[in-house]
């Protein structure tokens, strides 16, 4: 195996300790102890690997990703990836780039609002896989996500057990930004925690009008 789950392993452990030594100084999770970060963060990243395997060397972006979450634990495991990690938030990223410098993994780092950078050529529709996890309802996350995700990718939405409701919120939105729904995954994590991912197929490209400046999206979601 050209890469240990040891080696793996280690990495994933010394996350989990930058994760708790920079919790101190800022606001990055509310889950600090080694079972709940494996569980509750690490397994339902990985979750998306299994639901959603990504091809070998697939661009990736985690939207909102705060801690690194889900990216993060999907570079690790699958390092081949070109991963790309979008915040808003300054403090966020510097942790991020702390992180990478220490594992010595490589993933581009982007510092903007998600509707405002997928108006960059560079990211727009550029992505066979687009990832968010506990960022916002589906519908808007929809109109987030969808633009980055390349025709023939897939926009993966981590979920918690009310994702069927905001699935049929979310026939409009899907309609409009070119994205279809496919079967959502429902998983238990080992702490009993009930999860779901919905995979959400792009079939043609998002039109130019979307996404739509930010307080829109949020006040009158699609």
């Amino acid at each position: 195996e050209p890469y240990p789950a040891a080696r793996r392993a280690g990495e994933l452990e010394a996350y989990a300790r930058l994760l708790v030594e920079w919790n101190r100084r800022m606001n990055l999770t509310a889950i600090t102890d080694p079972a709940g970060i494996a569980v509750r963060h690490f397994a339902d990243s990985l979750s998306l690997l299994a639901l959603c395997p990504p091809a070998p060397g697939a661009a990736v972006l985690d939207v909102g990703t705060g801690a690194g979450l889900p990216g993060l634990p999907l570079k690790i495991w699958r390092p081949d990836l070109e991963l790309t990690l979008l915040d808003s938030q300054t403090k966020r990223l510097t942790f991020l780039a702390a992180v990478l410098e220490e594992l010595g993994l490589a993933a581009r780092l982007v510092h903007a609002r998600a509707e405002e950078a997928a108006r960059n050529p560079d990211l727009r529709e550029r992505f066979a896989l687009v990832t968010a996890r506990a960022v916002a309802p589906l519908p808007v996350l929809c109109e987030y996500c969808l633009p980055y995700t390349a025709v023939g990718g897939c926009f993966a939405a981590m979920k918690g057990p009310g994702a069927e409701e905001e699935l049929r919120q979310s026939a409009r939105a899907l309609s409009l930004l070119g994205g279809r729904a496919g079967s959502p995954a429902r998983f238990t994590l080992a702490d009993g925690s009930r999860r779901v991912l919905l995979p959400i197929q792009k079939c043609r490209p998002t039109p130019a009008a979307y996404p739509r400046a930010g307080g829109r999206i949020a006040k009158k979601p699609l």
